[in-house]
């Protein structure tokens, strides 16, 4: 009975350490570009952690898959995440994208020229998310992505339901926040409200959501129709 006991802790580490490599493997799959890669030079030089190649190929993904028009973003950072949205997004299709400081949004307008993207393809817009979303459109959007203030994850997902139309998408990045959503400890306030987050986007009856395993973590969920 012992040795039976001891058997299964024993696949679960061998299990575990092949996931952890995998998951590794699938965050690093595609290659990026030079555009990208300047983006995340600039992101470091400020001090900012942009998404994961993976997270980045999964937002183009789901763009492309909602063949998204119109798409919100929350965090525009130096346009890392940008690039992605809009690689996956319809030729036509316009990213709004809002963050507190410009002078991280004239970074990404650089990124985004670099990767060849017109300037009509994304509208910046200085400020706090809070105070801006309610200005958007409601319906008018096909996906909404979160990288925002993590206290203000409720709030963005309030103001994503009434932006996004019947079938579209919404994303949060980092809702692994570093493995301290799991873990039993106390945790700041940002975690609690992540874990809120969580709770709330699974039990809600408006969404069919998802929850990645590429880079912090990255919280999908279509608005139901």
């Amino acid at each position: 009975m012992q040795s039976a006991s001891r058997q299964p802790r024993g696949q679960e580490r061998v299990i575990t350490a092949n996931r952890q490599t995998s998951w590794a493997f699938a965050d690093a799959f595609l290659a990026e570009d030079d555009a990208l890669h300047w983006a995340r030079e600039r992101a470091r030089e400020t001090g900012l952690s942009p998404v994961s190649p993976g997270t980045g190929s999964a937002l183009r993904l789901l763009a492309a898959t909602a063949e998204a028009k119109a798409v919100a973003e929350i965090g525009t950072g130096t346009g890392v995440s940008g690039i992605y949205l809009l690689q996956g997004m319809r030729p036509d299709g316009v990213l709004t994208t809002v963050d507190l400081e410009p002078e991280r949004q004239q970074f990404a307008r650089e990124a985004f020229r670099a990767a060849g993207f017109a300037a009509n393809r994304a509208r910046f817009i200085p400020g706090r998310a809070l105070d801006v979303l309610p200005r958007l459109a409601d319906g008018g959007y096909d996906l909404v992505f979160c990288d925002g203030d993590r206290a203000e994850s409720l709030d963005y997902l309030a103001e994503s339901l009434r932006l996004l139309r019947p079938g579209g998408v919404v994303c949060f990045e980092g809702v692994f926040t570093d493995g301290r959503t799991v873990d039993s400890a106390a945790q700041p306030v940002e975690v609690l409200r992540v874990r809120e987050l969580l709770r709330a986007v699974r039990e809600s009856a408006e969404l069919l959501p998802t929850l990645l395993p590429v880079g912090d973590g990255l919280l999908c969920a279509v608005r139901r129709p």
